[in-house]
């Protein structure tokens, strides 16, 4: 299974980037799609997540301007991003769980400019 993320870019504060991430390869049972981004110096961290029947969770400092979304058919997860701020600038890389295992996307670079 092969993840492939696109979307990134730079942008201005206040501005809005739509993230793609797209599994390709052997897959009968997707559970978990989401989004998750470093900052250069700092931790991986959880920004939003879907599950099945579309449950959907999202970090408290993104909430109301990100939006996570998914394409079964497509076996792909989006992230839409409005209202961006300088401290959303981070490679933001997605994950998959399915059929018990774990992928990681290679990372997709959004920056914020002030």
């Amino acid at each position: 299974v092969q993840l492939q993320a696109s979307g990134g870019g730079l942008v201005q504060a206040g501005g809005s980037l739509r993230l793609s991430c797209t599994a390709s390869g052997s897959i009968f049972s997707i559970n978990f799609m989401g989004w998750y981004r470093q900052a250069p110096g700092k931790q991986r961290e959880s920004v939003a997540a879907i599950r099945n029947f579309g449950i959907t969770n999202y970090a408290d400092s993104v909430k109301g301007r990100f939006t996570i979304s998914r394409d079964n058919a497509k076996n792909t997860v989006y992230l839409q991003m409005n209202s961006l701020k300088p401290e959303d600038t981070a490679v933001y890389y997605c994950n998959l769980i399915a059929d018990s295992r774990a992928y990681w996307g290679q990372g997709t670079l959004v920056t914020v400019s002030s």
